[in-house]
């Protein structure tokens, strides 16, 4: 698929999504959402890929909210179609066995608080704004936000920003939970490429398992959600890369994971 409206990189294993209409402010049309889908599909299905990053281009907007351009004169039908599309790509994202990391470079408001959020976690510049404001014209979030932002949250503040329409700053947004870290602009995708790169050299097999038994045993009763961590664990002795990590403990040297 040709990208019109991100910017797809790949580098030692580390992929960069990185949305690409900045007179919008990156706004997310329904071909650029199409397109994350894609770019996240690629990500999924490729085994060199471990890590992946989504950021905004230019320095002012992660991504600014879905395109009200487009929107305003949907019909009930055309705007369901549009957030199904939505909701299935994020949580696409969300599922995919690779690490993701939202680095948020600026505004991060409606959909784009949401793609955040479908992110295993949030690098934010300190210039960065988060907040669900689809109250103020009409709307409510239909991308997830109503949903991820009370599980991140709690549901006193994600009532408050999803009713209120409020914006808060990375500081606000890293007190709440809402981001994992906070780095001046100039050095936030290098730290973001840093972080992913930790990520990278760790077994990919054990990285996925840690995320799926967080994602799917988040809302389980306590016992089945053991249970499952208990399989996920034990799955990972069946790999190659468990043995070596185990053994390079014993011998106390650095173990060389090789994805088997």
């Amino acid at each position: 698929m040709d990208y019109n409206n991100i910017i797809f990189s790949m580098e030692e294993g580390i992929a960069t999504i990185t949305f690409n209409r900045p007179k919008a402010l990156n706004a997310m049309n329904s071909e650029t959402m199409s397109e994350l889908k894609d770019a996240v599909t690629l990500c999924r299905d490729n085994d060199d890929i471990r890590v992946m990053i989504l950021t905004g281009s230019g320095d002012k907007a992660f991504v600014a909210g879905a395109d009200i351009a487009q929107m305003q004169d949907l019909e009930p039908r055309e705007a369901l179609a549009f957030m199904e599309l939505g909701h299935e790509t994020l949580r696409l994202l969300e599922t995919a066995s690779k690490p993701s990391i939202a680095a948020v470079n600026g505004f991060a408001l409606g959909g784009g608080t949401e793609i955040s959020m479908a992110c295993d976690m949030r690098f934010a510049s300190e210039k960065a704004r988060f907040g669900q404001p689809e109250i103020l014209i009409g709307l409510i979030p239909g991308w997830g936000g109503t949903q991820r932002l009370p599980r991140l949250i709690g549901m006193g503040r994600a009532k408050e920003l999803v009713m209120s329409g409020e914006q808060i700053d990375a500081q606000r947004a890293y007190e709440i939970g809402l981001v994992n870290r906070i780095y001046p602009p100039e050095t936030l995708l290098e730290e973001t490429m840093k972080f992913a790169r930790k990520l990278s050299g760790l077994p990919p097999f054990q990285l996925k398992m840690a995320k799926h038994s967080i994602n799917f045993g988040y809302d389980l009763p306590l016992d089945n959600a053991g249970r499952l961590e208990v399989e996920c664990c034990a799955q990972c002795f069946s790999t190659q890369d468990q043995k070596e990590g185990m053994k390079a403990f014993l011998e106390k040297r650095k173990p060389g994971y090789k994805g088997r």
